[in-house]
């Protein structure tokens, strides 16, 4: 049995290997050859299920000379995080170098679009030498966020080198792509066979055919490659290979029955019960089907049929061919509908108990097992969310459903941990109300003392009663966690920051000293770097210039070190080394943690109310110091939008009014530098390196054409440019993109 390292090791390896060829196969020499040759850096290969379009890549990677950058997806990749980080790690694998690029285009509360996605576009273009991304199964990707980051990767694709992905849909990138002549696709007209085909197929099978009879099943299936193969199949029991029919070619009832009725009853139920699974080893079949000799089936399975395909060059790993398997399961709801759930709970054991519980939870939410999926979503949540991976969690959340959360207290606890996190306003206070009113007597899944600590906690960090009661809660979850609650640091940083709105500075001091020592080797970072910063800020405001460059040292290198710059703690840490850089005269460097800070600091709402205002209001100082009056004016408005919201902010209240003063004073100075963009503007930028158009891209952000439409218009006058390209440009020389 592997340990847990290792299985997860091993199912990456399975993805990023190229399968091994299958002899006898029918070669498409001459379509890779046109593909090669044509200079296009995409090829798309589109088609129905069946037409061997996994087989043409595994054949082109086993004949190029480039390297081979191999990725085979599935629906659990339907997530830009880990999109962009299967990428990352196949290009890396490939090349031979690069061996911290995984690193760079990964880690906590990543912004894949904005930075993830032109980082790796970047170091495609400038590759050392020609390569070939080839993408498996491309129509895995459902969610439109992939499509938006492949779209960017695309962009970084080197003459020379080439892209190349299968798909059963339209591959939505190519349309334009086309256009321009930069792309090739090829279809499921272009992978019909032909008579001689159909005549090697037969070969391959033993079995004699005429020219007439090869002509005529041709046409009968269409050049439909597994049609050909199956009629192979049935000719080899002596039956009539036209005798192959249905109304409907792609019906796959009648033709896979032809094959799998000929198996022995015990190889036709353990092919329907594996068949739950998307890759398969033998330790996996033997759990699910209550009995060893997986690994033996599995062999004997490949060397009898092409409908089984090796993933790994150890031969541990397979999957089934995608129409096979969807028969599979149809055959398995029709003869074992009892067993299916079951089939399932196994499955989530056996990854569990192999340490992969979020393979485990993906089985589990297939199933009625509501109190042990929620279990497993508890414990999973914060962790996948700071691993980037955002739309996995949103996922499981709306798998679950809005009735299982609500009935599950802590649940609804951290989903309004991820809205308030994620910037998402109204969904943060949508919980927050939820939770105020429940109550739940057990020892919550996620870690924290009791519910009562975990509401207290989000309870204070949202402020939605004025720092008073934002004290008492922190004083309730600082009482309730102990020193070995892996919720104690963020107990402890919830607490210096609300004691800094009650204005006692000194608590507060203590307080993040105490959280940067409890979370030492513990994987919640962001705590570290948040106590840290503020801290440093602390240290500052009493003119310790030197004490706060010692303190914000460490949290500005964990930051580059994890790859941590757009988790929400990090804009406070960029703004502190702005104020520092100030200081020490440095304005290069000022300027680049002033742009880290603005471009962060959207997820700043009024969610993390003390924090959004903190944060903003430090930068509004930094640039009035740098005599930059129409920034720090453009931060006042946004301080005023996040007050009309939480009014009762405490001691920042004052502070925000003295800053106003201030800046009144200085208006007689006269204006100076440009407006910075919005937050609105922030989150819709990284979407002008797509090919979206404008209406597209309103919605992704769930906003009206016409606002979508002003705020590039808003953007293209800010950066003082005229196109889009041209903003790109811009935005990514200022580091608003891709930095």
């Amino acid at each position: 049995m592997p340990s847990d390292a290792d299985l997860d090791a091993l199912l990456l390896d399975a993805k990023l290997s190229v399968p091994q060829s299958r002899p006898g196969a029918v070669s498409r020499a001459h379509l890779i050859e046109s593909a090669r040759t044509s200079e296009c850096r995409v090829i798309g290969v589109t088609a129905p299920a069946g037409y061997g379009k996994s087989t043409l890549l595994t054949e082109w990677a086993h004949s190029e000379d480039r390297p081979v950058a191999w990725v085979s997806l599935d629906q659990l990749d339907d997530d830009p995080a880990a999109l962009i980080t299967l990428l990352a790690s196949a290009y890396a694998r490939a090349s031979g170098s690069n061996s911290d690029l995984v690193a760079t285009v990964g880690g906590a509360g990543l912004s894949v679009l904005a930075r993830a996605a032109p980082r790796l576009a970047t170091t495609l273009s400038t590759s050392p030498s020609p390569f070939v991304l080839m993408m498996d199964d491309l129509h895995s990707l459902q969610s439109p966020n992939c499509h938006d980051v492949l779209t960017v990767v695309l962009s970084g694709i080197p003459p020379g080198s080439q892209l190349i992905a299968t798909s059963r849909s339209e591959q939505p990138h190519l349309p334009k792509l086309r256009a321009t002549g930069e792309a090739l696709e090829f279809s499921a007209k272009d992978l019909a066979l032909d008579e001689a085909g159909a005549r090697q197929i037969f070969k391959e099978a033993r079995v004699a055919i005429s020219p007439e009879l090869a002509a005529a099943v041709t046409q009968r299936t269409e050049g439909w490659p597994v049609g050909l193969y199956l009629a192979a199949m049935i000719a080899t029991e002596g039956s009539e290979p036209l005798t192959i029919s249905g109304d409907d070619r792609y019906v796959a009832d009648y033709l896979y029955r032809e094959s799998l009725m000929r198996l022995p009853e015990d190889t036709q139920r353990f092919l329907r019960r594996t068949a739950v699974v998307d890759q398969l080893s033998g330790p996996l079949c033997d759990a699910l089907c209550g009995e060893p000799g997986g690994q033996e089936q599995l062999r004997e399975l490949e060397a009898s049929s092409s409908f089984l395909v090796p993933l790994d060059r150890r031969r541990e790993w397979y999957r089934y061919h995608a129409l096979f398997r969807e028969f599979l399961l149809s055959e398995l709801n029709r003869v074992e509908p009892d067993i299916i759930m079951k089939l399932h709970l196994r499955a989530a054991d056996w990854y569990e108990s192999n340490g992969s519980p979020a393979l485990a939870l993906e089985h589990l939410l297939q199933t009625t097992e509501r109190d042990r999926s929620i279990q497993s979503l508890t414990a999973l949540v914060l962790t996948t969310y700071q691993a980037g991976q955002m739309s996995t969690v949103e996922r499981w959340l709306t798998t679950i459903g809005d009735d299982a959360i609500e009935g599950y207290p802590p649940l609804a606890v951290l989903a309004g941990w991820i809205a308030a996190l994620d910037g998402k306003t109204q969904a943060a206070e949508r919980w927050l109300a939820l939770v105020e009113t429940a109550s739940f007597d057990l020892t919550p899944y996620d870690g924290s003392a009791s519910f009562e600590s975990a509401r207290a906690m989000l309870r204070s960090i949202m402020c939605p009663a004025g720092p008073e009661q934002a004290v008492a809660d922190a004083d309730l979850a600082l009482e309730a966690e102990p020193v070995w609650s892996p919720w104690r640091d963020t107990a402890l940083t919830i607490a210096g920051e609300t004691y800094l709105l009650a204005g006692d500075v000194d608590m507060a001091a203590e307080l993040f000293r105490e959280a940067i020592e409890a979370a030492a080797g513990r994987p919640n970072a962001d705590n570290v770097v948040i106590s840290q910063s503020e801290l440093a800020l602390l240290a500052m405001d009493r003119g310790r210039w030197s004490e706060a460059a010692e303190t914000l040292e460490p949290a500005l290198a964990e930051i580059d070190e994890l790859q941590m710059h757009d988790y929400p703690g990090r804009p406070i840490a960029f703004g502190a080394a702005a104020r520092l850089a100030v200081h020490h005269g440095d304005l290069k460097e000022a300027d680049r943690r002033l742009t880290q800070a603005m471009r962060r600091r959207p997820t700043y709402t009024y969610a993390l109310p003390g924090l959004a205002v903190r944060l903003r209001l430090q930068l509004a100082q930094v640039y009035l110091t740098l005599a930059d009056r129409t920034t720090a004016r453009h931060l006042l408005r946004e301080i005023n939008d996040i007050l009309f919201h939480r009014p009762a902010l405490g001691v920042l209240v004052d502070r925000v009014s003295a800053f106003r003063d201030l800046l009144a004073a200085s208006a007689q100075l006269g204006a100076t530098g440009s407006s910075p963009l919005s937050p609105a503007e922030l989150r819709l930028l990284p979407f002008l390196q797509t090919h979206l158009t404008i209406a597209e891209i309103a919605e992704r952000l769930f906003v009206s054409r016409n606002t979508a439409s002003t705020e590039v218009n808003s953007i293209y006058r800010k950066l003082g440019v005229s196109s889009r390209n041209e903003a790109v440009e811009k935005a990514t020389t200022l580091g608003l993109l891709g930095g």
